[in-house]
């Protein structure tokens, strides 16, 4: 039996999959007081199970969070309920296995994956797909979609390529995504996008890494993944999965852990792969499989008004800070910015990638890096409103040609980045 303490699963949980043994396909679901989402997730994931892969043997984990609300009674129910038939689908070949199971390690979504790639490194599956909790746009196609490219094409690494509401997914949307495509020369859409595929090679190399105890393992996770997959040259590809519909969050509410540490992570990974994002020059697409659809996602409503409130209140108690962070330029622009905000506001593009720019090489030398992150977090308040402001008449299409707008900026402008990180002496 498994005993090594820093395991993410639990000695019960060890026990389970010696009686398993092995399995084609793993599928991982993290979760969190999620008892009103998840049974709908799972049964999404057994009829696309059954439906595409009825003769591999599959296993299921719950990586659960300490859930309080009946998360895991709701996935046993549908774990244990029948109901293939009632939805055209032959029971599979080889039944579904799983459990719903409380990880072990430092609290967040990197825990829970660490202890679902655990169980797909020791049933030597073959490929292993994970998937949000708060899905309700999920089908049973989404099975396919994930594990398909890894089984079928020999694909390390698959990105849900989603079609979002235009002020859903505000972080990805302002700096995961152009970043990491300016620093990497790959544009993958969704690089913090919840729901992803991986081979049995990368699971492997992602164990073998030395993050677990760090903050990757709260939010971080998404963007480390990857980055990593990017970065260590694995084929990767996105796959067209419809609209996402879950418990998004008007990017105005408190999402400062999140920030700190999604962008914490994309900002250390920066040290440690200079040598290649200093080389990349521009950037080239990356495959998408699946039918593309025009597909209308939920709206979203946002209080502009609160962002700029939080971005003024922000800039004055910050403003002495930001005077050593950002360039003089950047500095005299932002508080421009922060003078003519009421009741509107107007935030270069190219100012704001200057800021992520300055903070990335501040970064490397700061010591409170907690504190450095959450000064970002009025900005991007800042930046964000003015987005909003600007795109309010235009459709989600519209909208995502000034979010390519802006990834140009950052390609374009990484000179500058160069020359920020080279003064700083990172």
């Amino acid at each position: 039996m498994k005993t090594d303490n820093r395991s993410a699963l639990s000695k019960d949980a060890w026990h389970t999959l010696e009686s398993v043994r092995e399995a084609d396909i793993v599928i991982g679901i993290p979760s969190y007081n999620n008892a009103a989402t998840i049974g709908h997730v799972i049964k999404a994931v057994k009829l696309g199970l059954a439906k595409y892969y009825p003769d591999k043997r599959a296993f299921l984990i719950n990586s659960d969070g300490g859930s309080t609300d009946g998360t895991a009674e709701a996935v046993l129910a549908v774990l244990n309920d029948d109901t293939y038939g009632i939805n055209l689908v032959d029971k599979p070949e080889q039944p579904l296995t799983g459990f719903s199971t409380p990880y072990h390690g430092i609290p967040g979504k990197g825990s829970a994956f660490k202890a679902i790639f655990e169980a797909a490194r020791y049933l030597k599956a073959r490929a292993c797909a994970v998937f949000d909790s708060d899905l309700r746009s999920i089908t049973p196609e989404w099975v396919q979609l994930l594990i398909a490219p890894v089984l079928e094409k020999g694909y390390g690494y698959v990105c849900p390529f989603y079609r979002r509401y235009k002020y859903d997914g505000t972080i990805t949307n302002s700096i995961a995504y152009p970043l990491t495509r300016a620093l990497y020369g790959r544009r993958v859409r969704q690089p913090i996008g919840g729901d992803f595929g991986f081979s049995a090679e990368l699971v492997d190399l992602y164990l073998r890494k030395d993050v677990w105890d760090t903050d990757v393992a709260r939010f971080g996770i998404d963007i480390w993944m990857t980055t990593t997959a990017m970065v260590e040259r694995f084929k990767i590809c996105q796959s067209f999965m419809g609209a996402k519909i879950h418990d998004a969050k008007d990017p105005g509410a408190d999402l400062a852990p999140m920030f700190v540490q999604v962008v914490g992570t994309l900002f250390s990974l920066m040290k440690g792969y200079e040598s290649r994002w200093r080389e990349t020059l521009g950037s080239r697409p990356t495959a998408i499989f699946g039918f593309e659809t025009e597909v209308s996602p939920l709206p979203l409503q946002v209080n502009i008004a609160r962002m700029i409130e939080k971005f003024r209140d922000g800039f004055d108690e910050n403003q002495l800070y930001y005077q050593q962070i950002l360039s003089s330029d950047c500095m005299s622009k932002l508080a421009e910015v922060r003078e003519m905000c009421t009741p509107s506001i107007d935030f270069p593009r190219l100012l704001w990638v200057r800021i992520i720019y300055n903070y990335a090489a501040v970064f490397q030398k700061e010591g409170d890096k907690k504190r450095l992150l959450e000064s970002l977090i009025p900005i991007y308040f800042g930046y964000v409103a003015s987005f909003v402001k600007e795109t309010e008449t235009y459709d989600d299409f519209r909208a995502e040609e000034t979010i390519e707008d802006l990834c140009e900026i950052y390609e374009d402008t990484k000179s500058y980045l160069l020359q920020k990180w080279d003064e700083k002496g990172c």
